[in-house]
């Protein structure tokens, strides 16, 4: 990714103060920053904020942390008790994952998430930038930390143009390495400071441009913030889809006490097809157990 052409892309020493002292006066109070969240309960909150708003996470988030505090907590635990607990966040398998990198974070590292990079990473479910987030979040440790927000920052402050692309790039990846500051805390506060920018101010829609601390220096807004030139950017549709489906026969499984009869599933849904692929879906990713009498369950191992 280049800077626009008409504009000279920002000095990242000329970012890096504006953006951390808005991000202290601004920061919203959320659970998982306190100091008593301690880096399970940062854990919890990455896993729980991938495609999820804030508002939505905050109630599952006191629970679940209130249930399980510690990762030997959850891992003590069969894993459709984790699918329960995440209620309606959507996106389940993220709960799965979860109870596996707690079960894996008990076995490995006795209990307590680890702070190294490659070890986060080597635990089930967690990618580059969750791995880059805990270490950054609980511990302070210097990593660029790419969300959606933070890549929608970079993208207009410094490379000029209006959204960053669909997935995340190499050149994204150097681009977020080259701000990281030097000091390892001050990289920490920038990657927090950024995302934080990112939800509040620089939004997909609608950008506050007057609110924003470096608005005199962002490329994109110095070049008459140009319109995006990428394909069309469509949200994402959920009503009818087998989407919704997996989420009605989910809930059926999450309010039941035991093994709910197939009967009680199919009336779930009106279209059988759909259905029976929604259904076999959330067997395969593990979600959903099939019993020999017909019946289904949450998982319990």
């Amino acid at each position: 990714m280049t800077a626009t052409s008409n504009t000279t892309a920002p000095a990242p020493a000329d970012l890096h103060s504006p953006v951390i002292d808005w991000f202290d006066e601004h920061a919203r109070d959320l659970p998982w920053r306190r100091p008593e969240a301690g880096a399970w309960g940062v854990m919890v909150s990455e896993f729980m904020l991938q495609q999820t708003p804030v508002s939505r996470v905050l109630p599952v988030y006191e629970q679940w942390l209130a249930r399980w505090p510690r990762p030997a907590d959850l891992a003590a635990e069969p894993p459709g008790e984790a699918v329960r607990a995440w209620g309606r966040l959507g996106y389940p398998r993220r709960a799965l994952r979860l109870h596996g990198a707690a079960a894996a974070i008990t076995e490995r590292h006795g209990g307590d998430v680890p702070y190294d990079h490659a070890k986060l990473l080597a635990l089930p479910g967690v990618g580059e930038y969750t791995a880059a987030a805990v270490a950054s979040f609980a511990y302070g440790r210097r990593h660029a930390v790419l969300d959606t927000n933070v890549r929608r920052v970079f993208a207009r402050a410094v490379t000029g143009v209006q959204y960053p692309p669909t997935a995340t790039t190499a050149a994204e990846r150097h681009l977020a390495r080259s701000l990281l500051p030097e000091d390892e805390a001050t990289a920490a506060r920038w990657a927090a400071s950024t995302m934080e920018l990112g939800a509040l101010v620089c939004t997909a829609r609608n950008p506050g441009c007057v609110r924003c601390p470096i608005a005199a220096q962002c490329s994109w807004r110095l070049s008459g913030s140009p319109a995006h030139a990428g394909p069309p950017r469509r949200g994402q549709t959920y009503a009818g889809t087998d989407r919704q489906v997996r989420g009605k026969l989910l809930a059926v499984l999450r309010e039941s006490v035991g093994p709910v009869p197939g009967a009680a599933l199919d009336a779930v849904w009106d279209e059988p097809v759909q259905r029976a692929r929604a259904l076999d879906g959330l067997v395969a990713d593990g979600l959903v157990e099939p019993l020999a009498d017909g019946a289904y369950r949450l998982p319990l191992g």
